[in-house]
């Protein structure tokens, strides 16, 4: 069961929610500093998406220092969670749709991000995930997709293995699960984006972009759009 079906299905809502309820000290920090750096190249943006929102728990922390900040996912029952949790914040929009297939129009957000492993956890082919992103993106717009440092590798199997001895996962094939990549024994499969991938898929015509480590635990690729006349042919991504 891979990353759509499994989101949209088993690891929604509420059990999302707990996923993050029993996140050790250091995920947590993760997590914190995930949000501080979006936070950081946000702040005073006109209108912001999230890529795979969930139940709303960075449009939270990131409103209050935005005008509009919508939340897409493709799971009903976790963004019927986020109405709830994101009652208070009157500049939050939520959709549901396919990340890789938007019906946003093309250059239409200020900035764009997609955070916690997204762009490996959703299970979609990854060129179109960009290249999604890119599109609905204003020129000179901000783009961040960040994934895990293998520094944290370590602290990261362990929070795995909370989620599983909590049913919210499938058992870990231990025997799989090495170099940056966690496999549950029911086909579920968590892997990693590394810088070197993060250039190759971003590093395009009419986008510049550049890769940050955070806190140790995770890898940004922070993408400036830049849509030149002579990139509008030549895009591949």
């Amino acid at each position: 069961m891979q990353g759509d079906s499994y989101y949209r299905h088993r690891l929604s809502s509420s059990k999302l929610l707990k996923c993050y309820q029993i996140a050790p000290p250091r995920i947590r920090q993760y997590l914190n500093a995930e949000i501080q750096f979006v936070i950081s190249h946000v702040q005073g943006a006109g209108l912001v998406l999230e890529l795979g929102c969930g139940y709303g728990r960075a449009m939270k922390a990131v409103a209050p220092f935005v005008s509009t900040i919508v939340g897409n996912d493709i799971s009903p029952e976790s963004l019927e969670l986020a109405r709830s949790y994101l009652k208070p914040h009157h500049n939050c929009r939520l959709t549901l749709m396919d990340a890789s297939s938007m019906a946003f129009r093309s250059n239409t957000f200020d900035a764009v991000f997609c955070i916690q492993n997204g762009i490996s956890a959703f299970g979609a082919n990854q060129k179109q995930l960009v290249a999604e992103a890119t599109r609905i993106t204003k020129d000179r717009g901000l783009i961040l997709f960040s994934s895990y440092s293998l520094k944290i590798w370590h602290e990261r199997l362990n929070w795995f293995k909370k989620q599983s001895q909590a049913s919210l996962l499938g058992e870990i094939d231990d025997e799989k699960t090495r170099n940056g990549t966690i496999v549950c024994r029911d086909g579920f499969k968590a892997t990693t984006i590394s810088p070197e991938q993060f250039k190759e898929l971003f590093d395009k015509p009419g986008r510049e972009a550049s890769i940050v480590e955070v806190d140790e635990s995770s890898v940004f690729c922070k993408t400036v759009k830049k849509w030149m006349k002579s990139a509008r042919n030549s895009e591949d991504a």
